[in-house]
């Protein structure tokens, strides 16, 4: 009989452990969604167009905001509370998770006096001075571009931005040495701010995509400038997703190789200030400039645009094939069309009507 007794200890002392271990995970549950300060203290939060909750979730624990992004996703979850709208917020630190989040879901909270600037993929940094110049009269564009290319300015950023690296920046033939780190995207600025300010929400945004493509870039082989430099011309290159990685593809093998990319796009980066038509690409592929494939082998030096993450991911993740030219029916449906052979690109350029001269 005492056996009998004894026997259900062991279950007894199972379901109080479970009883201590829910117990704890409520109670740690319910102590990360408590506010992470007094409330004496009112912060700046932006979030950004096109942003993804996770990030925001982030950005809010690195502010002192939340205490956990982690607990903060979960509560999100459990309550169906998961929207939220670009723009700047003034948040109290003294609001718990649950009020931070329902806060940042009223549009009403935003500040709006904001300047919203949408950058499209493919810009040149040039471009996207302009962009910002025409938004931001007390500066110019000629202000914003010499800010890019001052390499003491850079070395600060790099101090906050581990992927610039300094000695590959500090090039004297660069056109300029942040293009192809300007992320394209929607950013909602604030109306006072600096120069300094608006390239750090850029350099911000592509802080996020490195991070998302950071291991993938290291076992390229290839640094981060090379992979950003063929993504520029991929970019400039594909009008789809599908043909972006299938052009990639086409120039890892002319690489691979030792052909020269001969890649039509790189000269009209070459021409830059000259370059005022796409046809005056084609007929000056003989310009002298280190981006110009046509006179130079391997990759120019460096980004001719500011690529987005398709291009990007197409760089990283290109599709496999014996390809070595293509071409694209500029006169017609744009389609592009893929050759093995230089025989073959020559009839596909022939019956497209295209120009063979400097193929």
């Amino acid at each position: 009989m005492r056996k009998s007794k004894n026997k259900h200890r062991p279950v007894i002392i199972v379901v109080l452990i479970l009883v201590i271990f829910v117990v704890a995970c409520g109670g740690y549950y319910f102590y990360e969604l408590t506010p992470i300060s007094d409330g004496s203290k009112t912060i700046d939060f932006a979030i950004q167009e096109g942003e993804s909750y996770d990030n925001v979730l982030n950005n809010l624990e690195k502010k002192g905001l939340i205490r956990s992004a982690r607990i903060a996703s979960l509560y999100s979850k459990i309550h169906t509370q998961e929207s939220y709208y670009a723009g700047d917020y003034e948040i109290n630190n003294g609001m718990n998770t649950g009020a931070v989040l329902q806060y940042i879901s009223n549009v009403k909270n935003t500040n709006k006096e904001q300047i919203k600037i949408t950058v499209p993929e493919g810009k040149w940094a040039k471009e996207i001075a302009a962009m910002i110049a025409a938004k931001y009269p007390k500066y110019s564009t000629e202000e914003i571009l010499k800010k890019w290319n001052d390499i003491s300015y850079i070395k600060k950023l790099a101090k906050d931005y581990s992927f610039l690296d300094v000695d590959t920046l500090n090039n004297s033939n660069y056109k300029v040495k942040l293009e192809g780190y300007l992320f394209p995207d929607t950013y909602a600025l604030n109306k006072d701010m600096t120069i300094d300010e608006i390239t750090r929400v850029f350099l911000d945004r592509f802080q996020d995509v490195y991070e998302t493509y950071k291991s993938d870039i290291e076992n390229s082989g290839y640094s981060l400038q090379q992979i950003l430099t063929l993504a520029s011309i991929v970019q400039f290159e594909s009008a789809t997703k599908s043909d972006m990685k299938k052009i990639a593809g086409v120039f890892y093998n002319r690489l691979d190789d030792n052909m020269k990319l001969q890649s039509s796009v790189t000269v009209c980066y070459a021409l830059y200030d000259d370059f005022k038509d796409a046809q005056d690409c084609e007929v000056n592929t003989d310009v002298d400039s280190p981006y110009n494939t046509y006179e130079h082998n391997g990759l120019p030096i460096g980004p001719i645009l500011n690529p987005g993450e398709d291009a990007i991911d197409a760089v990283l993740h290109p599709t496999k094939s014996d390809y070595l030219y293509f071409v694209a029916d500029i006169n017609g449906d744009e389609k592009v069309y893929y050759s093995k052979t230089l025989e073959e690109h020559e009839k596909k350029m022939e019956e497209l009507g295209l120009n063979l001269d400097n193929q």
